[in-house]
């Protein structure tokens, strides 16, 4: 260490960004996203995203430090890194062989896949990156849930008791309209066999009316010729009457 004319000794010299009127400037933090929760299967291959914004260019010094905490465990451990443009598995945990490397930080992805998933996988993985000189900000969590894969037997079994299903809810509604069809065609042909029963009614009343308005006049004619052929004759009685 050096002295200056006053005799103050000269320190370790931080960077810092300084404005023009020597205070310092605002520090724009990085942001780091992940997704919430991702979902795999036994044995299968899963890809946590990892995306990250700065308002620095993308330097040589970027680094992707990814941790897991196992599910019911309070411990995290480190278990991917990558530095000075290489990645690194971590030898620490299951990961070691089954990890890949799938992130490209010119585009801002420091994602990472993970192959032949394990009951044991269940957990949270938390991305942090650092762009110097921007290393101030906040990791972001994804949790994984693997599921058990299911039996092609049984997915055949519930394939066939879903279908089954189906056509039962098909049949049913297919029923429930054909009888509201038949109910409808019933109706209709009670409809026009009643409009029918009422319309002969009415033509049979017609012609009855009918034949009663022409049959009274006659029936008259015979009361009228009867009533006349019972009146006595006028010239028999008056002889009779005479000869005495």
């Amino acid at each position: 260490m050096g002295t200056d004319g006053g005799g103050i000794k000269d320190g370790p010299r931080v960077v810092t960004s300084m404005g023009t009127a020597g205070g310092v400037s605002p520090v724009s933090p990085i942001h780091v996203y992940t997704q919430r929760e991702v979902y795999g299967t036994v044995g299968a291959s899963v890809t946590l995203s990892c995306s990250f914004w700065s308002s620095e260019w993308v330097s040589d010094d970027i680094s992707v430090t990814w941790h897991f905490q196992a599910e019911g465990s309070r411990d995290s451990i480190s278990i991917f890194h990558y530095a000075q443009g290489q990645p690194y598995i971590d030898d620490v945990g299951s990961f070691k062989e089954r990890m890949e490397w799938a992130g490209n930080p010119r585009r801002r992805d420091g994602s990472i896949i993970i192959h032949g998933l394990e009951p044991s996988d269940n957990g949270t993985f938390t991305c942090d990156v650092k762009n110097p000189p921007d290393i101030v900000g906040k990791s972001s969590q994804v949790t994984l849930y693997v599921l058990e894969r299911v039996s092609p037997r049984y997915g055949v079994v519930l394939g066939a008791v879903i279908a089954g299903v189906l056509l039962l809810v098909a049949a049913l509604v297919a029923l429930g309209y054909g009888s509201r069809y038949c109910w409808r065609r019933r109706q209709e042909r009670l409809q026009r066999r009643l409009s029918a029963m009422e319309k002969g009614k009415l033509q049979r009343s017609a012609k009855d009316g009918s034949k009663r308005s022409r049959q009274a006049p006659v029936l008259y004619a015979m009361l009228d010729h009867g009533r006349s052929s019972k009146k006595p004759k006028a010239g028999a009685g008056d002889s009779r009457k005479e000869r005495k």
